[in-house]
């Protein structure tokens, strides 16, 4: 067996679950994806580990090449049964040359990206590839449905496509903490993810701005880091900081208890999720929701009763829906965060994620 991904944390974070079932049934695990302080954990685990360089936003084609270069070496010399395959590189390259071997594999589309968002020639360039790669492919499990409409649609998969709830949340990690309020009854939101254009930080800002203004006892917390593309954010998180807008915490490997002290998580993505994890373990802690109303975040989100989803792009729209939050008394507030670990728990538990897993591998070895 063999998994094919492009960050030892998200390997980690969201496989180690499958790849605990896969050396239970006695697969042998090979990891191929670049070194991170994660991988010790997967070996200690039972994984074999394998080095490539890989640039999650490299255009360059030599650097394309030599990485297509090492999964070939890679997967022709371990010969695993099947290839595993996360995110988008690893897809499009594993797939290509799993083909080529005549190797059993199986991808997951873990959202399309801003790259099939944005229409122009790396949009029609990608989706060229896609329809090689994955035409062999046993399985391609999408995320969520409109993924898998615009898939099918542009005919790159057909009945090999199986639909997964996201990345699935372990219960056991992200555990209910009914929300606490301190003296002053200070309601705490909090964005959790990349500082870039695309994941709506602007949406996210312009509407705390606002909100600040009627209410003095409201926080909005900023929690990650500025893409290194994007780096003028830097300066306009500072001028937000400065003011007394948000409360930028940076970076940080205790997410669960920022979380535990948040009440309500905005995600303002403008698209190309496949499920928000953000959303799947705040919503798992009993934390109230917030979101675009776009794919792979409306699925976490039924309005009024575990958060709100507004228009994406629209600061006014979500301005609207804080406010509806900030209305609401203590014990309703409380409610919807129980209605969050609930739905989460039902729809959303990664053991669903496993099953569907081990049932298709089952099929194809």
């Amino acid at each position: 067996m063999m998994i094919l991904s492009n960050d030892h944390a998200y390997t980690y974070n969201f496989r180690k679950e499958i790849i605990k079932e896969l050396i239970k049934n006695d697969y042998e695990v090979n990891l191929v994806l670049p070194y991170g302080e994660k991988v010790d954990l997967l070996v200690e685990m039972g994984c074999k580990f394998h080095e490539v360089k890989l640039n999650r936003r490299g255009k360059n084609i030599f650097e394309e090449i030599k990485l297509l270069l090492q999964y070939y070496k890679i997967i022709k010399k371990v010969n695993p049964s099947v290839v595993l395959t996360y995110t988008l590189k690893p897809n499009l390259y594993g797939s290509l040359i799993s083909r080529y071997l005549k190797i059993k594999h199986i991808n997951n589309i873990t959202g399309l990206g801003s790259a099939f968002i944005n229409k122009g020639w790396i949009n029609n360039l990608l989706l060229s590839i896609y329809k090689v790669s994955l035409k062999k492919s046993n399985f391609v499990f999408c995320q969520n449905s409109s993924d898998l409409k615009f898939l099918k649609d542009n005919k790159i998969i057909s009945d090999n496509a199986v639909l997964i709830p996201g990345s699935g949340v372990n219960l056991n990690d992200f555990k209910f903490s009914e929300m606490e309020f301190d003296e002053s009854n200070q309601f705490n939101f909090l964005y959790i993810g990349r500082i870039m254009k695309d994941k709506g930080i602007d949406e996210y800002l312009k509407a705390a701005e606002k909100i600040k203004k009627t209410n003095k006892h409201v926080q909005f917390n900023v929690l990650g880091y500025v893409e290194p593309s994007q780096k003028e954010y830097f300066k306009i998180l500072e001028k937000y900081s400065d003011e007394k807008v948000i409360n930028y915490l940076g970076y940080s490997k205790n997410v669960k208890e920022i979380i535990k002290k948040s009440h309500c998580i905005i995600q303002p993505s403008h698209g190309g999720e496949g499920i928000s994890n953000v959303l799947l373990e705040s919503g798992a802690m009993g934390r109230i929701l917030i979101a675009s109303n776009i794919p792979g975040c409306k699925e976490t989100i039924d309005n009024n009763k575990n958060g709100f989803l507004f228009e994406k792009k629209n600061d006014n729209d979500l301005s609207n829906v804080i406010e509806q939050i900030l209305k609401k008394k203590k014990y309703e507030l409380q409610l919807m965060g129980l209605n969050s670990h609930n739905k989460i728990k039902k729809e959303f538990d990664r053991k669903i994620v496993v099953a569907h897993y081990m049932e298709r591998i089952n099929k194809i070895t």
